[in-house]
């Protein structure tokens, strides 16, 4: 390694420095009570108040059909400035909601082995993009036709018809208490695993996946109730509608929900799940404006199991079915406005109306007809009640009124929304004598209404503060210094979040160095100890490296 003492200038930086001793006050954006250690220099890194930052489990979500060309991630809106963008640059994953089938086709056959899979040529063409794929799958076959894979029958897993009809034949409900379903399933949940287990490829797991449209709800353990009769071509058929309840539902409930986020959390241990909190989460009924006596009790198991939270209704608020008082208060208790500051859990939205089909203005709200604007509206105000990470680009109409109806809240959500941190505050040494100890500080920030989720256990605190000496010339790490006592989960918008580290130079070699920091992933090794950077931060872009270090000034060690 060559060293050249070249300082770089305050503008490059886009930093301020103090000096030694000055203390912050309210006004400076300070807290008014720390003082810099005895020989150190402040350093203020200037705030980043717009870039997108695609950071995990935080911001866009772009959903794509499991069938359509990879050619939807080129697609593209006039937003309202004038400008042409492209959705994906603003999504952080992908993800995709389709039957098991579509999924696992045949026995011991899965997409990813398959060259010409549609799912597969979009998962290759999300990861030449830098997106990492999301995903539900589904097995109930009453909205959408078959989803549990016929083959899975085929070896004598129990079903129930949806409806008489013969050309509805392929509704099938799978029976989620069969053994035999079971284990077809277990086999296929573990060879997934055993392929995506890896955070870079996948970003979250919606990891519940039954009853209709794989919310949960209207969940089959003995079969359909019949309503009644139906004809076609002058033959009468069996009309059915939602799942049996009986005295032993409840039961089944936990057993299912048992089985299943324990399934997921065995096999997914790197890749963050969630479900979907609703009042009737894992019943055979789907509607009703009063939960169900169990469904907290339910959604602790999978929150136990560690399973994050996600809404697929928010903005919708009927009595029936939609987002109610029920949801608010469970998720107020476990997201980052709760007390536990342990056990809170990040919290993902889905808007709860279609536009282009469903009769959004008879919603309580007042939505007006015509004005999807006011869907998107509704669908931000509660995913900031809720302190959500992530909101929704859904194919189609929903995506189209965003970008052209309600760009604002687009570009608002990336400012507000989730979490983003940065230093404002951070002081180091400019000399260091070699084989010294030194002591700096860190203050930290965040500007989104949520919260970095390090606390859940696929995570386990691997998110870190490190300070690094980088290289004059070409800005790479050299020496690295983690600052294991960092916390990221407790960092709200609410207060800062200060840090005294302290750092031992034995191993340092002579020369010029530039201090930086950051916050690393300390799961990945780049060699020699070095981790690299695993959030980015919302500090200007002219005192990032390419890598997303933050530049603080330049040091000697003699």
């Amino acid at each position: 390694m060559k060293f050249k003492t070249v300082f770089l200038g305050l503008a490059a930086l886009s930093i301020t420095i103090a000096s030694c001793g000055e203390k912050e006050s309210p006004e400076n954006g300070g807290d008014g009570g720390s003082t810099v250690p005895s020989g150190n220099v402040e350093i203020k890194p200037v705030r980043d108040l717009n870039s997108i930052l695609k950071n995990p489990l935080n911001g866009w979500v772009m959903y794509v059909s499991s069938t359509a060309d990879p050619s939807y991630f080129d697609t593209e809106f006039t937003v309202n400035t004038g400008e042409t963008v492209k959705v994906r640059d603003y999504a952080s994953c992908f993800y995709v909601r389709a039957g098991w089938k579509k999924f696992n086709p045949e026995p011991d056959k899965y997409f990813w082995q398959i060259p010409d899979d549609p799912l597969n040529k979009l998962y290759q063409r999300a990861q030449e993009l830098g997106l990492p794929m999301a995903f539900r799958v589904v097995v109930d076959g009453r909205d959408q036709g078959e989803n549990t894979p016929e083959w899975v029958y085929d070896k004598g897993a129990a079903y129930w018809p949806s409806s008489g009809l013969p050309r509805f034949s392929d509704r099938k409900v799978p029976d989620v208490m069969d053994p035999v379903w079971r284990a077809c399933y277990e086999k296929f949940i573990e060879d997934f695993a055993a392929e995506f287990n890896d955070p870079s490829k996948i970003a979250f797991i919606d990891a519940y996946g039954l009853g209709k449209w794989g919310e949960g709800h209207n969940v089959c353990y003995e079969g359909l109730e019949v309503t009644g009769t139906e004809e076609e071509n002058g033959v009468t058929y069996p009309a059915y509608g939602d799942g049996i309840v009986s005295d032993k539902t409840a039961e089944y409930k936990k057993n299912t929900m048992e089985w299943i986020t324990g399934l997921y959390s065995r096999c997914f241990t790197n890749v963050p799940l969630v479900i979907n909190y609703h009042r009737q989460i894992g019943h055979p009924r789907s509607s009703g404006a009063q939960a169900q006596p169990d469904s907290e009790e339910l959604l602790e198991i999978a929150i136990k199991n560690g399973y994050s939270l996600r809404s697929d209704a928010i903005g919708m608020t009927n009595n029936d079915w939609g987002y109610n008082d029920w949801e608010r208060s469970f998720v107020a208790k476990w997201n980052c406005t709760g007390s536990d500051l342990v056990n809170r859990r990040p919290v993902l939205m889905e808007g709860g109306y279609i536009v282009s089909s469903h009769s959004y203005w008879n919603d309580p709200k007042g939505y007006r007809q015509g004005h999807p604007e006011d869907v998107r509206q509704g669908e931000f105000d509660e995913s900031r009640e809720a302190r959500v990470n992530m909101m929704d680009f859904r194919v189609g109409d929903e995506t189209k009124s965003w970008f052209e109806n309600a760009f604002s809240l687009v570009e608002q959500f990336v400012q507000e929304g989730g979490y983003r941190l940065y230093p404002d505050l951070v002081t180091v040494p400019e000399k260091v004598a070699i084989g010294s100890d030194i002591t700096v500080t860190s203050r930290w920030r965040n500007a989104g209404w949520g919260y970095c989720p390090t606390n859940i256990p696929q995570w386990n605190q691997k998110y870190k503060v490190a300070f690094a000496l980088l290289d004059m010339e070409t800005d790479s790490p050299v020496y690295q210094f983690v600052d294991m006592d960092t916390d990221l989960s407790t960092w709200l918008s609410s207060a800062p979040t200060s840090y005294t580290f302290d750092i031992s130079m034995k191993s340092v070699a002579i020369g010029g160095y530039t201090w930086a920091v950051g916050i690393v992933d300390t799961t990945l090794d780049e060699g020699e100890g070095i981790h690299p950077i695993g959030i980015q931060v919302a500090v200007n872009k002219d005192s990032l490296t390419e890598d997303g270090w933050v530049k603080l000034t330049n040091v000697t060690v003699n």
